[in-house]
């Protein structure tokens, strides 16, 4: 727990739904929205996204995402 007081968060994001097409980023239904949660850093939600896109794989249009709250919180945190 030491270790994440003394680094700085850079939160982000993981979440998925399923698309209307695959040509769009429109989801069927914003109520069945995956919020899979909010992570620390880049490396956990990168783990995280790829454990749900990979138990989805079977549906073309689930498809997850990784946003960067930290930009959106503070654009001049780095990347």
């Amino acid at each position: 727990m030491a270790e994440t007081e003394n680094k700085k968060q850079l939160l982000h994001l993981v979440f998925g739904g399923e698309l209307d097409n695959l040509q769009d980023v429109q989801f069927r239904n914003l109520d069945d929205l995956d919020i899979v949660g909010i992570f620390p850093d880049y490396a956990t939600a990168l783990t995280a996204w790829k454990a749900k896109a990979q138990a989805t794989v079977d549906n073309a249009h689930m498809r997850y995402f990784i946003v960067h709250m930290h930009r959106l919180l503070d654009p001049a945190l780095p990347k």
